[in-house]
């Protein structure tokens, strides 16, 4: 395993973090605790050092599983969670969202259940579309002064809301804004044309989640696995429903027959090309195994090119519009 500097941090991790949505079974789909641990070891030993879990995973199961699995170990793992959904099927509405008051009570649960006293890098999961970006920010900076939390990171917030975060923080001199995740793949290219942009720009450290479409890129679901596809009700799936992506993933199959190896190493070694933490978030010690060596698989600059011809997205910025403000009442586009 290979390791870098995590953004503008001293934190040193390792190349691929370990997803646990998994662990656990309250969502009706996932590990035992016997097979969670199966994979964390395994994922430990391979040198793996970077956890990601999140209170809402399997109804909390997830967070208990990687507490009692860090037990005499916890400074050998960074350690990620997330709050804004809850832990319980139907959380009272002063618990979920982006608040302090939901951060707080959030991380006090996380914490207990992790068995841990503070969180190395704690994520609002996504935005609630209601809290300010200065109580966030107020909020995250509470908890490092409180030892809590020691990074602050948003997950699944637009590349705006980054910036604006990453410049209160700066102007307040609050707790460090450290880190961003958000999807992407072969399938879900978007973020190249803000979201990395931004991220590098402002020297956060970057965590991508799903880098195999929710299992689409393997290939499995044309041999009639259901996995994610039925598995957590169809959500973080990306379903083969157009001919671009039939093509993305007769290219994955391709390059993964020259070089001998499965398609889904060719999409996360493909990922692991942008300057980011890709997350693998296996099921079962067979998968764990098949995504690790996705670490030694070298794509040439012709096959990361095919790759990228295939997957190219229409990035570029909207047309400009100038607005006629001298018309009257109602400015009209002129051009």
């Amino acid at each position: 395993m290979k390791y870098a500097v995590f953004g503008n941090t001293g934190l040193r991790v390792s190349q691929v973090a370990l997803g646990t949505g998994n662990f656990g079974t309250g969502w009706g789909y996932g590990s035992d605790a016997d097979g969670s641990k199966a994979v964390f070891e395994a994922y430990a030993e391979a040198g793996g050092n970077f956890i990601d879990t999140a209170d809402v995973y399997q109804f909390g199961q997830s967070e208990e599983q990687v507490g009692n699995l860090l037990q005499g170990r916890r400074e050998d793992f960074v350690l990620a969670t997330k709050f804004t959904n809850g832990a319980v099927p139907s959380p009272d509405r002063l618990v979920t969202g982006n608040s302090r008051k939901a951060m707080v009570a959030s991380v006090e649960a996380s914490l207990k259940r992790l068995k841990t006293d503070r969180i190395d890098i704690y994520w609002a999961h996504h935005p609630d579309g209601v809290t300010p970006m200065e109580e966030i920010i107020r909020g995250f900076e509470d908890l490092a002064r409180a030892g809590k939390i020691l990074y602050a990171g948003l997950s699944n917030f637009s590349a705006w809301r980054l910036a604006r975060a990453v410049t209160l923080a700066e102007l307040t001199r609050a707790v460090l804004l450290a880190a961003v995740q958000f999807e992407h793949s072969l399938v879900h290219r978007e973020p190249e044309g803000d979201l990395f942009p931004a991220s590098h720009a402002l020297g956060l450290g970057i965590v991508t989640w799903s880098p195999l479409g929710g299992g689409m890129l393997t290939g499995k679901y044309r041999q009639g696995e259901q996995g994610r596809a039925e598995g957590f009700g169809g959500r973080v799936f990306q379903p083969e429903d157009s001919i671009n992506r039939t093509q993305i993933l007769d290219t994955v199959l391709d390059i993964a027959a020259e070089i001998g190896v499965s398609a889904g190493q060719v999409a996360i070694a493909w990922a692991g090309t942008h300057g980011a933490v890709p997350i693998i978030g296996p099921r079962t010690l067979d998968q764990l195994n098949d995504n690790l060596g996705a670490l030694s698989v070298e794509l040439s600059t012709e096959q990361i090119n095919r790759l990228d011809t295939v997957s190219t997205l229409n990035l570029k910025a909207p047309e400009r519009k100038v607005i006629d403000w001298a018309s009257g009442n109602t400015p009209r586009i002129v051009a």
